[in-house]
């Protein structure tokens, strides 16, 4: 389930503003690598990238090899990248289950009629990000923002991803909840899963990654093992605040 990504030379103008310059990054099958930065630094835009919702400007984007660049989101999706948002897009008049169900809906008729009545898959997924059975009939109206976020999870999930890209997972979520998302993170690693994770919570982040990659204004600053990236001076001086 592991895949390789490839990022070369992305660049993302929108009119004069420059969001990603000339970034580029690979990460290996079955790693998992945090995307740190200060508020502004381009993370985001990148994700939006790697999964085609804004097309780069100029630059490359590879998954296993194969180059994306041209793809349709759904058809990334359907080579194994998914993932989260930082602000959670619910389908605000499903339930939790029928939010979860879409992720993984058929691309024929009769794989429909098959699968109809069938909340196996998602009660399991539901479950593994922290749900109560009972949370399933529930509407995004009635979660916290915590649950919110399980259920961008479990709906990404859903996808049966090969390359997750995490997008502030950890936002709004208490120490129970963080924890029950990092045994999940990790369980999924431990499965050949790879990562990509934004995230400001570096203390819930650490035990996840290999190493990190930090840019500023959409340009790499630095890369490497987590402590050497946080102890970088230019890293300190932009994300940390520190001379």
């Amino acid at each position: 389930m592991s895949a390789s990504l490839a990022v070369n030379g992305l660049v993302k103008r929108f009119g004069g503003l420059l969001a990603t310059d000339n970034l580029s990054f690979r990460i290996e099958p079955g790693e998992s690598v945090g995307l740190i930065g200060p508020n502004g630094a381009g993370k985001t835009t990148v994700f939006s990238q790697i999964m085609g919702e804004h097309r780069q400007t100029s630059g490359t984007i590879s998954l296993d090899g194969e180059e994306i660049s041209r793809f349709s989101t759904p058809a990334r999706i359907r080579k194994g990248v998914s993932r989260t948002y930082q602000v959670p897009r619910p389908f605000t008049g499903l339930t939790v289950a029928d939010n979860i169900s879409v992720g993984h809906m058929p691309d024929s008729v009769w794989e429909m009629i098959t699968r109809a009545g069938d909340r196996d898959r998602e009660v399991e997924l539901a479950l593994s990000v922290g749900f109560a059975e009972e949370d399933l009939g529930r509407t995004p109206a009635e979660l916290s923002m915590g649950n919110l976020r399980k259920l961008e999870m479990a709906r990404t999930l859903a996808t049966g991803p090969r390359l997750m890209l995490l997008d502030e997972v950890f936002a709004g979520l208490t120490a129970a909840e963080i924890s029950v998302i990092g045994e999940l993170v990790q369980s999924l690693r431990a499965e050949g899963m790879t990562f990509l994770i934004v995230s400001h919570d570096l203390k819930a982040l650490e035990p996840l990654i290999d190493r990190a990659i930090a840019i500023d204004r959409g340009a790499m600053v630095a890369e490497g093992p987590y402590l050497d990236v946080i102890e970088n001076p230019q890293v300190r001086a932009s994300y940390l605040g520190a001379a």
